[in-house]
């Protein structure tokens, strides 16, 4: 090896000498029929470089790496075994690594040298070297975490996040960063986050950083108000985080409650349920459940009663009389409803409505009752259904406080007779003495034996200014006969 290697160089030395002192016509020299060219050439790949030349003559072609020598003519100089000439002078070289990038020259040694540069780039697959904490970072609740992932590969890889399960707290599904940073984190921002790496060379590559965020217990409600009756089961619920998983108690009032035959404690993951069976009475009242763990206590308190749940509306914002409206209320209670009070007035003159032409209600007008007006009633009632109507009876059946038209009036509504039936109620009430083409304002209230549920949302109506035959004959042939209202227990 060593004297090919010898050989070679003074076979340039000496073919450069005798150049330096003959006359060479331009025409005889040999000249490229490759060009320069840039392979892209994977790792561990092989790799060709041409160098093909016409009119060599007795000219020596060289393959040169900056100042290494690789081969003279047909004789490889360089020791790498990884280095071949192979289909005559072409240059081959085999399991390409990093180190092997760089510009290659094939060289004519002519008295003024003729040579091709080919550059070979080595493009690496990505690797993913280093990752935050080796993918398990601890933070305590409200402060700043930085995630960062670092890889390696030929081009730069470029670094994507994405969480797995979830999107970015940023609410990107994903983002392009060598690093995340968290601020104020809390337990929603925990989980398994993923960094990938991508070159377009090979495979990507992904390692995941799951982030455990420490915080005492934080606990919601499913209801801050449970309804019930007597004889019934309630489960008063807690959704409890925290981390690490804290211990739950219950407490009525400031005494912690133990299990027994009619109360049962459960948990189930982050749900932690008390079922009281066969509510008594005496059930009835204020319950904590009281969270714990090492960084922290936390506290909520539910109610079970046994009064009714506020009413919700079912009538039409838009009646059809032009001095009257038929109003309609649905309302759950377990125990059966004993009265209701409804609360209407029409609204002021400079009352705004909405986009959707929906007159905005006010709710912050103060209730006066300036004098008392009675309201006979009649009522005939089979099963769970009881009727109403105004007329000339002098059987009197609730009362009504009437103020300016724009105050409140109040009306009590007794209910049927209590019924064994319970759950959803209904009833309507037919208001009557309204002025045409007016907005007006309701909210309803009912009374259990338990006592009597909150007020219900404000709801607003119109009154028609428009003529309806149909629907004022109606209403003018009621008379003494006509429902008002209907009751009906489920």
């Amino acid at each position: 090896m060593c004297r090919n290697i010898v050989f070679a160089f003074l076979v340039v030395l000496i073919q450069g000498s005798c150049q330096a002192t003959i006359k060479v016509d331009p025409a005889t020299l040999p000249t490229f029929l490759t060009s320069s060219q840039v392979f892209r050439v994977t790792d561990k790949d092989t790799v060709v470089l041409p160098c093909d030349v016409s009119n060599l003559g007795s000219y020596v072609r060289v393959w040169k790496k900056g100042n290494a020598v690789l081969s003279a003519g047909a004789i490889k100089v360089y020791p790498d075994p990884r280095i071949s000439l192979i289909q005559g002078y072409n240059l081959e070289i085999k399991e390409a690594s990093p180190q092997d990038a760089g510009d290659y020259v094939c060289q004519i040694a002519t008295i003024e040298p003729r040579e091709i540069t080919h550059t070979v780039e080595i493009l690496v697959p990505p690797r993913i070297f280093y990752v935050s904490s080796n993918g398990r970072v601890e933070a305590k609740k409200g402060s700043s975490v930085r995630l960062e992932c670092k890889a390696s590969g030929n081009p730069v890889p470029k670094i994507t996040w994405s969480r797995k399960n979830n999107i970015l707290p940023g609410g990107e599904q994903t983002a392009i960063t060598p690093f995340l940073n968290l601020e104020s984190v809390d337990r929603h921002q925990a989980g398994i986050y993923q960094c990938s790496a991508s070159n377009g060379v090979g495979e990507d590559v992904t390692q995941q950083i799951v982030l455990h965020v420490l915080y005492p217990p934080e606990i919601s409600v499913e209801s801050p108000i449970v309804h019930s009756a007597e004889g019934f089961e309630a489960q008063l619920v807690c959704i409890v985080h925290g981390e690490s998983q804290p211990e739950v108690l219950w407490y009525r009032d400031t005494m912690q409650l133990d299990t027994t035959e009619r109360r049962i404690m459960e948990s189930r993951g982050s749900r932690h349920t008390l079922f009281i069976r066969k509510v008594h009475r005496s059930d009835f009242g204020n319950y904590t459940c009281v969270a714990d763990n090492q960084l922290g206590k936390t506290r909520k308190s539910v109610q079970l009663t046994g009064k009714p749940n506020a009413a919700k509306f079912s009538s039409a914002s838009k009646g059809n009389w032009k001095d009257s409206y038929n109003i309609s209320w649905v309302i759950q209670s377990l125990s059966p409803i004993e009265e209701y009070k409804l609360l209407f007035r029409r609204l002021p003159d400079s009352i705004t409505t909405s986009e959707d032409g929906h007159p905005q209600p006010l709710h912050h007008q103060s209730q006066k009752k300036l004098f008392f007006g009675k309201e006979n009633r009649t009522y005939s009632g089979t099963g769970g259904v009881v009727s109403y109507s105004s007329g000339g009876s002098s059987y009197g059946h609730g009362r009504q406080y009437i103020d300016r038209r724009t105050d409140w009036r109040d009306v009590i509504l007794p209910a049927p007779s209590p019924s064994q039936s319970t759950g959803i109620q209904t009833m309507n009430y037919i208001i009557r003495g309204l002025d045409p083409g007016q907005n007006y304002e309701a909210k309803v209230q009912a009374r259990n034996k338990f006592g009597w549920s909150p007020f219900s949302e404000s709801f607003t109506f119109q009154t028609t200014d428009l003529e309806h035959r149909f629907g004022q004959r109606s209403q003018n042939n009621l008379g003494n006969s006509t429902r008002l209202p209907h009751v009906k227990n489920t």
